[in-house]
């Protein structure tokens, strides 16, 4: 949502201004300007970006408007989750966390924290965790550099629709300039139609040079930051469920390791430590 408040500022700002100074918004309408702008920038997205990449970028475009990223929430479920299914291997012994790590779809655990359980990312990381803890293939210490290499995969997959938004971005202006050339190559073969005619086309021209720019810094370019901002967050939950199942395969303590999680999370997500502890102690015995 805020996204679009933050487009609709744009807009407004712009358009305002220039009526204030006794502009007229309609002398901005060329439509050749917007299918050579628009038309090119998408070229170069289709050119640029493989298959599965512009299937991430549509994806992330898409959860930026509508504002998902994950919130003190989701972070508070995420830690619940963790202290049950840790409670579950300290009383019930490792073996007992098969069936909910495996078939996780199944466990009355996990459906408890849908934004757990729904989300495949962060349900395939946590799980992909908790299987060498289980199967006992690894030494603890050995389990937070395998979990390290996932995050640092994930990490760089998720960067590429970032640098593809960032290339769009930085080419709308040399984009607007050719708009702008093409529309003054068209003026030059109309200067025969009078003053007024000519002033119109070069008004055009310039429209495609202002379109570019404004395009580009206004829209594509914050949407790319803002869609790094969420991989930031993603990543900060993928952090927390490392933090914590390494914690846990090393011998700490269910409350502790949820503890060392907790300390890892950004301050504007991070459930305060005496809440936090007093709602983990409420849950009741987990199976």
């Amino acid at each position: 949502m805020l996204i679009l408040i933050g487009a609709a500022i744009v807009m407004a700002s712009t358009l305002g201004g220039f009526m204030i100074a006794g502009g007229n918004p309609m002398v901005l309408l060329h439509v050749s300007e917007f299918v050579v702008i628009l038309g090119v920038a998408a070229g170069v997205l289709v050119i640029a970006s493989p298959a599965h990449v512009m299937k991430e970028i549509i994806h992330k475009t898409q959860v930026a408007i509508a504002g998902k990223s994950a919130g003190a929430k989701e972070f508070s479920d995420l830690l619940k989750l963790l202290y049950e299914i840790f409670m579950i291997g300290r009383r019930n012994g490792l073996i007992a966390l098969e069936e909910h790590v495996m078939d996780p779809k199944k466990s009355s655990v996990f459906q408890r924290y849908p934004s757990v359980l729904n989300h495949h990312e962060r349900l395939e990381f946590l799980c992909n965790g908790l299987k060498p803890v289980i199967d006992g293939k690894i030494k603890p210490d050995q389990l937070e550099d395998l979990m390290n290499a996932e995050l640092e995969a994930k990490a760089t997959e998720a960067e590429h629709p970032v640098h593809i938004l960032h290339l769009v971005g930085d080419s709308l202006p040399g984009i607007g300039i050719v708009a702008a050339v093409l529309g003054i190559i068209n003026t030059m073969s109309a200067i025969s139609e009078g003053p007024e005619k000519v002033g119109e086309k070069v008004a055009a021209a310039l429209t495609g040079t202002l379109l570019g720019i404004f395009v580009a810094y206004g829209f594509v370019n914050p949407l790319a930051n803002r869609v790094q901002f969420n991989n930031a967050s993603d990543e900060q939950f993928l952090k927390c469920i490392k933090a914590a199942v390494a914690g846990f395969a090393k011998g700490l303590a269910p409350l502790t390791a949820v503890e060392v999680a907790r300390r890892s999370l950004d301050s504007s997500v991070q459930p305060g430590s005496a809440a936090l502890e007093t709602e983990l102690k409420s849950l009741g015995p987990a199976k």
